[in-house]
């Protein structure tokens, strides 16, 4: 556990500097603590924002909807056992630029 949680503080200092400068949706995931289960490159609890942008890359447009939906209401099954959490305090229109953002990397 002590490791996860290093693992998890060390990622997160190592990307604050990306982080100041990205767009919109880039600043929004940290603003919504994103960041504690997600990292751009790699897997932490739920799967690397590449993985998610690879994964759809042909299928930006119904998955821009559908990816914004899972954020709000959560979900299961796509990427592994564990669930994610719904977030419906994300407003659907920083939803949508939260998944524009994943879908551009």
């Amino acid at each position: 556990m002590q490791r996860k949680i290093l693992y998890l503080l060390s990622t997160a200092a190592f990307s604050w500097g990306a982080w100041a400068q990205a767009p919109a949706g880039g600043a929004l995931v940290q603003q919504y603590g994103c960041l504690n289960c997600h990292n751009v490159e790699q897997k932490v609890v739920g799967p690397a924002y590449k993985a998610v942008s690879e994964k759809y890359r042909n299928d930006h447009e119904a998955a821009s909807i559908a990816l914004a939906k899972k954020i709000k209401a959560g979900g299961a099954g796509n990427w592994g056992r564990i669930p994610m959490p719904p977030h419906p305090n994300v407003s659907d229109d920083d939803a949508k630029q939260i998944v524009a953002w994943i879908l551009s990397l």
